[in-house]
């Protein structure tokens, strides 16, 4: 994983990965702490317009750094 080549992006990518676990993750299938598909698909369809679209590495990175930057 590209993150951990990172270290000043540690702390950003932990918080981030703690904001996108849905509330009450344990009630629902598939019973992780994880996003939503339907959260997913809409963040990939509004950053590449089209769902089915595979994220890329790079664009993650500069998401993390922005976050870190703002």
């Amino acid at each position: 994983m590209e993150v951990l080549r990172r270290p000043t992006l540690w702390a950003t990518a932990t918080k981030q990965i703690f904001r996108l676990i849905p509330r009450r993750w344990w009630a629902r299938s598939p019973f992780l702490p994880v996003p939503t598909r339907e959260y997913v698909r809409f963040r990939v369809l509004t950053q590449y317009g089209n769902q089915d679209h595979v994220l890329e590495v790079a664009d993650v990175l500069k998401y993390l750094y922005w976050l870190k930057d703002a």
